[in-house]
């Protein structure tokens, strides 16, 4: 893989020929909330509405026409912890070759119900990805199918940059673009289209959480990003940047609701980098979030919603414990209902945690205006004399 170059802008206006009607143009918005965070327009490329939910369709189809028909005939492999293996196993259906996706026996079954329902074989192989990845590899060295890699691949490249031929096109008054990195595959590819058709812009790489270590934006999560897309990154990116998974859910839950778009950890870490004030550059042009991909579980994004909202001072949890006598409980729902306080569920018991004798222990969860509000409740339970812990 290392000895391959790097794409073209002409091979990525030749991969976009061959993407065309298989990858959707996809949309861009302004996002006034954003911008007023940020101070600058911001918009969003909202990449996370491409079919199979992410921008992994370009590479992957891109990737597959260019397979002679021998090539076709003994068809594709690919390791996927998720979009990736999705986009191939969509693609391979669309072109009639054969596809075969490994993933890791604890990959979401969503993504795995998606890949089979795509036309794949899939096969659960090993507790982590770089598992998968070995049996996917030995396996396409011993049949001859072709092993589709998700980013250290020059075709695959070039197919993710068709994204960056669109933004040039759709933001020519933005100076300032912000993209995920993962396996760098499409940053790269962004990066050649654009440094070639808009030289002057800034681009803002994100990487989400420390290397080798676990993280909501699992789409990024990659334990050794590629010699060829980083080679290229380390000479066309202006800069990288970090977000923790704290800011990534912060970004995901404003996304959803202000802006009506579900993104993935991995999608929105761009929104999160501006957030946090990490995007840099500060020109009046404006600053373009790419929004990578919306595949996130629906479990995760409950998750997710709860904590960006707790993190914002809207959603409080609480411990406290009352007396044991009949009407106390009733006292502390009225005193947290007198400071509007939304109760959205009660829980209570008369053992364990520390709970004395003749007392009741209640974890309240509460939906909130602000953290002010937050801070005006848990006055409101102190004066009152009530000892609570604040979990969220």
């Amino acid at each position: 893989m290392a000895t391959q170059t790097a794409p073209t802008l002409p091979e990525i206006e030749a991969a976009r020929e061959r993407v065309a009607g298989h990858a959707r143009v996809t949309p861009v918005y302004g996002s006034e909330t954003l911008s007023r965070r940020a101070g600058r327009p911001v918009w969003l490329k909202a990449e996370n509405l491409q079919r199979t939910g992410s921008f992994k369709i370009r590479g992957a189809v891109n990737k597959l026409t260019s397979l002679g028909d021998a090539e076709r005939a003994a068809g594709v492999i690919a390791a996927s912890a998720g979009n990736h293996g999705q986009a191939v196993a969509w693609a391979a259906r669309e072109l009639g070759i054969r596809a075969t996706v490994f993933m890791p026996q604890d990959a979401p079954m969503a993504k795995v119900d998606a890949t089979r329902n795509y036309g794949a074989e899939t096969v659960l192989a090993g507790a982590m990805f770089d598992d998968a990845l070995a049996e996917a590899m030995a396996r396409a060295e011993a049949t001859g199918a072709t092993f589709v890699h998700a980013f250290e691949d020059a075709a695959v490249i070039a197919g993710q940059g068709t994204l960056g031929l669109e933004l040039a096109e759709q933001l020519p008054d933005a100076d300032t673009f912000v993209l995920p990195i993962g396996g760098g595959g499409l940053a790269a590819g962004i990066a050649i289209a654009l440094r070639a058709l808009r030289p002057g812009v800034r681009l803002v790489g994100v990487q989400a959480g420390k290397q080798g270590q676990g993280t909501i934006a699992d789409g990024i999560a990659v334990k050794h990003p590629g010699e060829l897309t980083m080679s290229i990154l380390d000479e066309l990116l202006d800069e990288i940047v970090h977000v923790d998974d704290e800011e990534i859910a912060e970004a995901i839950t404003l996304l959803l609701e202000r802006s009506k778009l579900v993104a993935e950890g991995a999608g929105a870490a761009s929104v999160a980098a501006l957030l946090g004030g990490k995007a840099g550059g500060g020109g009046s042009g404006g600053v373009c979030a790419l929004l990578s991909g919306g595949n996130i579980d629906a479990t995760l994004l409950m998750s997710v919603v709860r904590h960006g909202l707790a993190r914002a001072g809207r959603y409080l949890v609480l411990r406290t414990s009352v007396p044991d006598h009949p009407g106390e409980l009733l006292n502390l729902l009225q005193l947290v209902a007198d400071h509007r306080g939304n109760i959205v569920e009660v829980n209570h018991r008369r053992e364990g945690m520390g709970i004395g004798l003749v007392r009741t222990g209640v974890e309240l969860t509460l939906v909130t205006r602000d953290e002010e509000h937050c801070v005006e409740l848990c006055s409101a339970l102190a004066a009152a004399g009530y000892e609570f812990e604040r979990l969220r």
